[in-house]
């Protein structure tokens, strides 16, 4: 009896895909693999979005309001459904812009209004970005606001006032804007 050989068929392979662009990704020789290829894995990395949240199924899009809407078919979202959200892939296809829900271990803190005309940070500002200095901080779309990201349990909302700055902390129930704009290179790392 001769043995004929079987090539491996790519259904038995765990199917992934890269959190840029979508592809489809087959489990090969490294477990870690993530991006589809250099050129996702560099896109990535200039963009500064953590990896951790690139693979999370968490993502939305929103309109001119401000409102979160569903990349599959346009319609609302809901920070509470998550079938109306996404991948990353998926959200960025569309021709508007992203946003993330809260929650599964990822808060934000959103600083309104704190950066000044000449780029300097208002004093409550820079106070708060100091303490946080190895996570990822973006620019929020208005251009003056900060949104300082990192991982903490749920919770409820808070919104104080830091030596004159507006500062709100959201870990669940709600989305935040995505611009992908760094003002400071990080990771998730405990708020």
């Amino acid at each position: 009896q001769t043995l004929k050989y079987q090539p491996k068929s790519r259904y038995n392979k765990t199917m992934r895909t890269c959190p840029l662009c979508g592809r489809e990704l087959f489990s090969s020789a490294r477990k870690d693999t993530i991006y589809c290829g250099t050129t996702c894995r560099v896109a990535a990395h200039r963009t500064g979005i953590p990896t951790a949240m690139l693979t999370q199924t968490r993502w939305v899009n929103w309109d001119n309001n401000k409102r979160p809407t569903n990349p599959q078919n346009g319609h609302l979202a809901s920070s509470t459904n998550p079938e109306t959200w996404t991948t990353h892939a998926k959200a960025r296809q569309t021709s508007k812009q992203i946003g993330y829900v809260l929650g599964n271990g990822t808060g934000c803190i959103d600083l309104d209004h704190c950066i000044n005309p000449d780029g300097t940070l208002t004093p409550g500002a820079q106070q708060i970005t100091d303490f946080y200095p190895d996570n990822w901080i973006e620019i929020s779309p208005s251009g003056h606001g900060l949104h300082i990201w990192g991982t903490a349990p749920e919770t409820k909302g808070i919104r104080r006032n830091w030596h004159g700055q507006t500062t709100e902390f959201y870990t669940t129930g709600r989305y935040i804007t995505i611009t992908g704009r760094t003002w400071q290179k990080g990771h998730l790392l405990p708020l």
